[in-house]
């Protein structure tokens, strides 16, 4: 089944639902700052095995304290998706239980 690329203004309003993401050119993206760089190395390993489970991958980039993602969708040319939103949905509900703000 085809993904089909979202809107501007569908890109809009769902990063309105999402405190912390922005439109970064063409994908939406995320940092992350953790108290430390195992808490930072824990979740890029929580949203890694995240993303295996829904068949969807970021860019991931940790940093010393820092967790950096930026989402779009290749099979749609690179658009964001609602495939994107799924992801970063799943993530926003991960970090805070590795202390990420």
């Amino acid at each position: 089944m085809a993904v089909e690329a979202l809107s501007q203004k569908e890109i809009e309003d769902r990063l309105a639902e999402l405190p912390g993401w922005s439109l970064d050119g063409d994908r939406i993206a995320r940092s992350y700052r953790l108290a430390s760089h195992l808490a930072a190395t824990a979740l890029v390993v929580h949203i890694a095995r995240t993303q295996e489970e829904l068949g969807h991958h970021s860019d991931l980039t940790l940093g010393y304290d820092t967790v950096s993602l930026t989402i779009s969708t290749h099979s749609a040319g690179g658009a964001v998706t609602e495939k994107d939103f799924e992801l970063a949905r799943k993530v926003e509900a991960l970090a805070p239980g590795h202390g990420a703000g």
